[in-house]
């Protein structure tokens, strides 16, 4: 299945503190693409295509946000009570505790290391 969304940019202060934050958060390295040190991918469990990415970490100026803007949803591989752990391990804090939502599953709130507002979902 195609999905609608094919890339989604998380915008850093510090890459190196994100970079170590979502690779405790999701249990994988996340390691810079070849090239460039302002941008670090996300990528699927095991894929190793270095164009798989689902999301990547970029460099920015623009201060991230809890209160507004897109919000990113990272799949939890089965483990949202793990991943908001390792969120909050790795220097995060819970903005939601994990809820149900009818058809929709489990979807708790983050912020990340460099203050975004991070959805995970698990599906039912």
């Amino acid at each position: 299945m195609a999905n609608v969304v094919v890339w989604a940019d998380i915008p850093v202060l510090d890459i190196d503190r994100a970079r170590a934050f979502y690779a405790h958060v999701l249990g994988s390295p996340v390691e810079y693409m070849p090239g460039t040190t302002e941008v670090a991918i996300l990528k699927s469990p095991g894929e190793t295509d270095p164009m798989d990415v689902s999301a990547d970490l970029a460099l920015s100026q623009s201060t991230p946000s809890t209160t507004h803007g897109t919000t990113i949803y990272l799949g939890a591989m089965g483990d949202i009570d793990g991943m908001v752990a390792r969120a909050v391990e790795a220097g995060g804090s819970i903005l939601a505790e994990k809820a149900f939502m009818d058809m929709v599953g489990w979807i708790a709130f983050i912020q990340d290391s460099e203050g975004n507002r991070i959805g995970i979902h698990q599906p039912t």
